[in-house]
């Protein structure tokens, strides 16, 4: 009898904590859902989709470039290095606007590629950014100096380390959304722009050893402004564009060939430019596209010594809608 009382007793827990849990679980969605649909929007520009869950598979390409060019003791020098290009897959998993995603590089997964690359991103209506941490050993190009000829720079002999932040503020985030762009996570049903301030921060840390060793270390930041447009042709087309050019406030920066080093001196105008392009198709159930994202660095003059980085990567995605 007693052994029977405790089975029933313990049922009696377990179906209390379960209807508690399941209590709590709709407890939690139905905050997440008034979150997710509450925002200050003019829902003739912009709405958000209807579904909760969405469902997303990528494939990415990105690649980097450093060009330098100046004048030391041995004369006039110029030089070009390239990555490898990078490409992953991945597949996320979104739930009332949060998401969780999980990539792959295959070429990694295969021994043919060894740098790490970290990105990092976030699209709000009003505020976003994205971050990008890189520690590449695969550039290849050229150098020359003085008189003497192009010299090809095998693979290896050059290591650096880059760090990339941009962020963005929207004036328009009523009618005009950057998330619509580049996470889909609204939906913009009619054309709108807006004015937009921006904040870059660069950092860069590079080693080339061959036969001599050049070292190069910098810091940029900037501030400016730009303006972003989604331009809306026909129901369930997007075309996005927008360019944010920062102004370089702050800059240190030191080249070292051997045991000399070249001086760098601020030069007007330095800056950071952040372009970034998409076009999606959305229909009831699903959506696909591609989106870009371009970041380019002028820093130094070309008769003392002046470095172009170069950094974008192009995404292709997509998506359903449950």
């Amino acid at each position: 009898m007693k052994f029977r009382l405790s089975i029933i007793a313990l049922f009696a827990a377990l179906t209390f904590q379960q209807a508690s849990a399941q209590k709590l679980l709709e407890r939690v969605d139905s905050l997440l859902t008034r979150r997710y649909h509450k925002g200050n929007i003019d829902t003739d520009y912009v709405i958000r989709p209807k579904t909760k869950w969405t469902i997303r598979a990528r494939w990415n390409v990105s690649g980097s470039q450093i060009e330098s060019e100046g004048i030391s003791s041995g004369g006039r020098f110029k030089s070009k290095m390239k990555a490898h290009y990078k490409s992953t897959l991945s597949l996320g998993v979104g739930y009332l606007g949060f998401s969780v995603n999980l990539s792959i590089n295959p070429a990694k997964l295969l021994g043919k590629y060894h740098d790490t690359e970290l990105n990092f991103s976030s699209f709000g209506r009003r505020f976003g950014f994205d971050f990008v941490y890189q520690d590449a050993k695969n550039f290849t190009g050229w150098y020359e100096q003085g008189g003497m000829g192009r010299i090809d720079l095998p693979e290896d002999i050059m290591s650096v380390m880059t760090l990339n932040m941009n962020a963005y503020y929207a004036f328009n985030s009523r009618r005009f959304s950057y998330p619509a762009a580049f996470t889909q996570s609204y939906i913009q049903r009619r054309s709108a722009g807006s004015f937009l301030l921006a904040a870059s921060l660069q950092g860069q840390r590079a080693t080339i050893k061959w036969g001599h060793e050049l070292k190069l270390k910098m810091t940029n930041i900037g501030i400016g402004a730009g303006y972003g447009y989604n331009f809306v042709p026909s129901q369930g087309w997007l075309l996005h564009i927008s360019a944010l050019p920062t102004f370089i406030f702050y800059s240190h920066t030191s080249m070292t060939y051997d045991d000399e080093e070249v001086s760098m001196h601020y030069h007007f105008p330095e800056v950071i430019i952040t372009g970034r392009g998409a076009v999606v198709h959305q229909m009831k159930k699903t959506f696909f596209g591609l989106s870009m994202v371009f970041n380019f660095t002028n820093i130094g003059h070309k008769d003392n010594l002046t470095i172009y980085n170069t950094k974008w990567h192009v995404r292709t995605f997509y998506g359903l809608r449950l």
